[in-house]
């Protein structure tokens, strides 16, 4: 591991999830409306720490995750004095669908979370956390001119993404069950469906399936995404992606955290990533796939150490 993150972490410890509801420091939940062309829609938000708190910091997740993947991290980021909110992409979580699922995309994604900024009233710099989709969505507003974004973690994605595992993100969107009889049923899929996340005990596990379906009004569980959102990936519409000019547009420091047997995030393009573009920082996390849950204290504290106290 990099030298970086050998020194002595904040010493506060990560939250156990079964504390959650007990937790000692301030957590809120907000909304607020955002559009897409002739569509207004919610936009909903985990909202931890102090509000009058100079340092925020804003966590995105993944394509098919929501903003409770983050509890434990944005917890402790919170205990070290970081305002932090995590909110839910359209069609996920608490949020709204679009009504035109050829809308779900990183331009609409970039504005909703523009809209965030600004219904925050945040007028100072913030960091920000992002997972996969996440991560692509800091990378497009870091580089755009004038941007808010002061640091950036990149939790398993990059510049480049290779059509093939794509391919298979997609095809396990649309052979998702749409309902599930009981919630061990969803967890034990989640189990099978997000493997590559890495080593997690029965805990984590619930914590992900409790936060990962909802109660559908004629009985069962129901993934909390939207089906549609599943659409960009039909047979015909995946390819191999680039982003190189955001990349190389972003001047902000980088935090890039790999699984080491990613199959999105793959070595080269890491490699590549730490040639050009921002200065970064690079470490890799084993026995994780795409991509590393950060529910792992050591997982944690990687970011904590690189972040720092808010002061």
């Amino acid at each position: 591991m990099n030298a970086l993150f050998a020194r002595q972490s904040s010493g506060t410890r990560p939250l156990r999830l079964d504390e959650l509801a007990s937790a000692d420091v301030p957590f809120r939940t907000g909304h607020f409306l955002a559009y897409a062309p002739k569509d207004f829609h919610r936009i909903a938000y985990v909202d931890w720490g102090d509000l009058a708190s100079e340092r925020v910091v804003i966590c995105v997740h993944g394509l098919s995750r929501q903003a409770r993947d983050f509890d434990p991290l944005a917890y402790t980021l919170a205990k070290m004095g970081y305002r932090v909110v995590c909110p839910d992409l359209p069609g996920r979580g608490l949020s709204g669908w679009l009504r035109d699922p050829e809308l779900y995309g990183l331009p609409q994604y970039a504005a909703d979370m523009a809209a965030l900024i600004a219904h925050l009233g945040l007028k100072g710099e913030i960091d920000w956390i992002g997972t996969s989709l996440g991560g692509l969505t800091g990378m497009v507003l870091a580089s755009a001119q004038d941007t808010p974004i002061r640091r950036l973690v990149i939790n398993d994605i990059g510049p480049f993404l290779p059509w093939a595992p794509i391919r298979h993100i997609g095809d396990r969107l649309r052979d998702a069950p749409r309902l599930h009889h009981n919630l061990a049923s969803g967890e034990s899929r989640l189990r099978i469906v997000l493997g590559a996340f890495g080593p997690l005990n029965d805990e984590q596990w619930r914590h992900l399936a409790k936060h990962s379906f909802f109660p559908d009004q004629n009985g069962g569980w129901r993934p909390h995404y939207d089906p549609a959102i599943g659409q960009a990936f039909r047979p015909g519409r995946v390819y191999s992606v680039s982003m190189w000019r955001d990349w190389d547009a972003i001047t902000c420091p980088v935090l890039l955290l790999r699984g080491a047997q990613s199959e999105l995030l793959l070595a080269e393009t890491a490699d590549e990533m730490m040639r050009r573009g921002p200065r970064i920082y690079r470490v890799e996390i084993p026995d994780c796939g795409h991509a590393p849950a950060l529910l792992d204290p050591d997982q944690i504290r990687i970011i904590t150490d690189w972040m720092g106290p808010a002061g």
